[in-house]
């Protein structure tokens, strides 16, 4: 106890002394108001900073700056406009009001300071008053600027100012004395001394105004005279001393040019694809019928209301006569009937309109049957004659109707007879669109290649999907019916190749229009192609190359079709890559047997080329059946140790199909292209025309070689792909071939010498040497108790940030609920003002309304008292 006691007193004798000594005291807190924090563990060294807490001082610091801050946001929640003070120190409670008031009239010298007094240091500072400077305004010097005698009017003069406001003891010595010298002048003597000079002085001012406007008259009139002298103009000699005028440059002139150019003019709207067709229908119908009006030998007068002949004499006044207009007047229910004669007159004008547009349509057609055929317009040139004289029309009319409609059994007359004959075989311009495979192609059997074009156009156009509902389906059949009548042209002894090039045409439209059907069409072709190779390959063991002239088999001509019609460039596409799938199954199961084989080959190898010309993509299969080529190409004997896979044989009876020995058949060889005639069977050719097509073919292979070399040289293994073919090459080269050839070898070669090698050889890895095992120390990290073990330096910094976040985020959230309560409370508090307030009122009200029913209540009783 005397421990604690003698503690205690050294306590108080140091807070005294602190006091003492000028400091200044600390406050005992409350000892209710401060929260001891235990420790479990004393440590030593170790400095604690929150052993003591005093929640209520801190609960107090935090209510006082949420009411400075949240409070004050809280109740301008809702306002917009916002007072700001910018003076200088407004908000700064730091600064005194005279250091404010300083600082702020130097910043105001500061902005209001030029910068032609930049270097005036000694100066005193100008003081101003309305813009007038204080030192001029101590002067007095009123200076009263007078330019004109006009300004003079308002102003008093010296003599009249002085009669007036001078008088008394400070006349001046002339007026004492006056003009006499005996006696001064009266005050009314001089004012009309005065009045008659200022009307002397009025009539001289006017008297120079006079003369001076005279004067200027004056020169006026001479300067027009001069002018007139001045503005001469100069002779002809004069004006060929001249200079001639520079001639304007090109861009002058084009300049101009542009500005008499006509500027663009509205035009008429773009008409849609259903329009286009309908007007196209209705194009076609009326030309057809026109060109059955001509086969079957009528008049084009017939229909056509031919004017009445008219004389000279004749004044038109006859128009009451030409027709009864008079009705037949009926009542119904007591009233005249109208409806009739008005259904009657309707009727009437209603023919008279469709007989206008009968005779335009049938001129419109005329029009167009002038524009497209030549035929057709000289045969109805006698139709479009001028009218002829009265007399011609006299006669004509005079002639009995039996010359002019001739009985059946009579002839024609020749011309007509001509223009049925032309009709008969015209082209006819409707079709119906073909139900069946036959219908197409007895229309178009026969005919020449313009006109089988022009008979699918028309169908095109007669059945187009908008005109009809069921246009699309028969559209999409003509598709199917086309492919194979293309088909059937390829299968002809002589393919009429021409033909089939035009009506591709045709079907890529359809194919544009109708893309599934299409692709489903193409897509049965080669399904039925693949599934006929499969059971080959399983019946036979070998595939044979699908013909032209074979009818049963899918028709190489399809694989052409099918890369017009369809995108070749697509990763994958659905029709192209199974047509891609099939001609490499040709190119590696159909084994080469005959001169025939080679050309189908090569045939596939130039649709394979065309298919991946964009995308460049790399075939095997091709490759390889060119290098076949090349191998049955050279004696047996050169080329020994070339590799071969199927379906090329290194040695059999097909090993040197295209060895040509003959040398006069060399010579007298001239390159060209392959023809698809020599891929038929049915024609036998000669042992020339044999090595000819040989040689063919071989030029054809070294060609695609060529290609391929120019579109695979960026392959990191060109050099790998391309070796066995450069061999084989190099043979070929040696056999004597033609020049033609031979030229064509050496550019092959030179191509694929200019190739950089992109990719290096494969090299095994250099180890890098084992080290000799040193006895070095083992460097062993002491780490701190406490600490979390077993991580690196930046994992413990991460855990501290993540610590660290943690720590944040709570004490974030642990204020915005407190502000949140503060609000609440705040709120609270609102609502309770407002309810006691509004209890006040009511209070009130009752009060009064008590102390008024009191009184009307007293009043009421002494009335009854009364």
């Amino acid at each position: 106890m005397g421990k604690a006691k003698r503690a205690g007193a050294r306590r108080q004798v140091h807070k005294a002394s602190a006091g003492a000594f000028g400091g200044p005291a600390k406050t005992n807190p409350n000892p209710f108001e401060v929260k001891v924090n235990k420790q479990k563990f004393q440590i030593l060294g170790r400095k604690t900073r929150h052993d003591v807490g005093l929640p209520g001082v801190s609960r107090a610091r935090a209510i006082r700056k949420r009411t400075q801050t949240l409070l004050k946001e809280y109740k301008e929640r809702n306002k917009s406009n916002v007072f700001t003070d910018k003076r200088f120190g407004e908000y700064n409670s730091n600064i005194s009001p005279e250091e404010k008031m300083m600082k702020r009239f130097a910043l105001e010298q500061q902005r209001h300071h030029e910068k032609k007094n930049i270097y005036n240091l000694n100066e005193d500072e100008e003081l101003t008053h309305y813009g007038q400077s204080l030192a001029d305004i101590e002067k007095h010097n009123d200076i009263v600027d007078s330019d004109s005698d006009t300004e003079e009017r308002g102003t008093l003069s010296a003599e009249l100012t002085a009669s007036h406001f001078g008088g008394g003891v400070h006349k001046n010595a002339s007026q004492k004395e006056g003009e006499d010298g005996d006696k001064p002048k009266s005050r009314k003597e001089l004012i009309e001394e005065l009045i008659a000079k200022s009307k002397q002085e009025k009539r001289e001012r006017q008297a120079q105004r006079e003369d001076a406007l005279e004067l200027t008259e004056k020169l006026d009139q001479d300067w027009k005279e001069i002018q007139t002298l001045l503005s001469r103009k100069p002779q002809k000699s004069e004006n060929k001393e001249k200079k001639e005028k520079p001639q304007p440059d090109a861009y002058d002139l084009m300049v101009r040019e542009l500005g008499f150019e006509m500027k663009a003019q509205p035009s008429n709207r773009m008409k849609t694809e259903e329009e286009l067709a309908k007007e196209e229908q209705e194009r076609l119908r009326k030309l057809e019928a026109e060109r059955l009006r001509r086969m079957l030998g009528k008049d084009e007068d017939e229909n056509k209301k031919k004017p009445k002949h008219m004389s000279a004499d004749d004044l038109n006044d006859g128009f009451i006569l030409d027709k009864d207009d008079r009705r037949l007047l009926s009542y119904k229910d007591g009233k005249m009937n109208i409806e009739d004669v008005q259904e009657e007159q309707s009727k009437e004008a209603g023919d008279q309109e469709n007989d206008q547009k009968e005779d335009e349509d049938e001129s419109d057609d005329e029009g167009e049957d002038g524009s497209r055929e030549d035929t057709e317009e000289s045969d109805g040139s006698d139709s479009h004659s001028d009218l002829e004289s009265n007399i011609e029309s006299e006669e004509e009319n005079e002639k009995p109707k039996k010359e002019q409609h001739p009985t059946p059994g009579e002839k024609l007359p020749s011309d007509d007879q001509k223009a049925q004959r032309a009709a008969g075989t015209e082209l006819p311009y409707v079709f119906a669109a073909p139900e069946s495979y036959e219908e197409l192609r007895s229309l178009l059997s026969g005919r020449s290649t313009e006109e089988q074009l022009l008979v699918v156009e028309r169908i095109q156009k007669c059945n187009h999907p908008s005109l009809a509902v069921g246009n699309k389906a028969k559209l999409e059949k003509l598709f199917g019916f086309l492919l194979q009548y293309v088909g059937d042209l390829a299968t002809e002894s002589a393919p009429d190749l021409k033909t089939i090039d035009k009506l591709v045409v045709q079907l890529y439209n359809l194919c544009q229009m109708f893309p599934e059907s299409a692709s489903d069409s193409i897509k049965f072709v080669l399904r039925d192609a693949m599934h006929e190779m499969e059971e080959m390959i399983e019946t036979k063991g070998r595939a044979l190359f699908p013909g032209l002239d074979v009818v049963s088999r899918d028709k190489l001509i399809y694989l052409k079709i099918t890369g017009l019609l369809f995108p070749t460039s697509d990763f994958w596409h659905p029709v192209v890559t199974p047509a891609l799938m099939c001609m490499s199954q040709m190119l590696t199961k159909c084994p080469v047997l005959s001169l025939q084989d080679v050309i189908k080959g090569l045939f596939v190898c130039c649709v394979f080329l065309e298919y991946v010309s964009l995308s460049r993509r790399f075939i095997p299969e091709l490759l390889n059946f060119l290098l076949g080529i090349l191998y049955i190409a050279i004696p047996n004997t050169k080329s020994q140790g070339s590799t071969l896979v199927h379906p090329f044989r290194a040695l059999g009876k097909n090993s040197e199909l295209l060895v040509v020995s003959d040398k006069a058949d060399m010579a007298t060889w001239q390159r060209g292209s392959l023809s698809l005639h020599w891929a038929s069977r049915l024609s036998t050719v000669t042992a020339t025309e044999a090595n000819h097509r040989r040689l063919s073919c071989l030029s054809s292979c070294l060609a695609l070689l060529k290609h391929c070399v120019l579109m695979y040289n960026a392959l990191p293994s060109f050099h790998a792909i391309i070796r066995p073919h450069r061999a084989l090459v190099e043979h070929l080269m040696d056999c004597g071939l033609p020049q033609d050839l031979q030229e064509l070898s050496r550019s092959i070669l030179s191509e694929i010498e200019s190739q950089k090698q992109h990719c290096q050889p494969l090299i095994c890895e250099k180890s890098k040497p084992v080290p000799l095992k040193l006895f070095t120390p083992r460097l062993v990290k002491v780490l701190e108790f406490g600490r979390k073990q077993g991580s690196t330096k930046e994992e413990q910094e991460r855990k501290r940030l993540i610590h660290k976040h943690k720590r944040e985020f709570k004490g974030a959230v642990r204020e915005i609920r407190k502000d949140n309560q503060f609000l609440a409370r705040m709120q609270l508090s609102e609502i309770m003002e407002r309810d006691a307030e509004r209890k006040r009122k009511v209070k009130q009200l009752f009060n009064s309304l008590a102390t008024q029913e009191g009184e009307w209540k007293a009043l009421k009783r002494k009335k009854f008292k009364k």
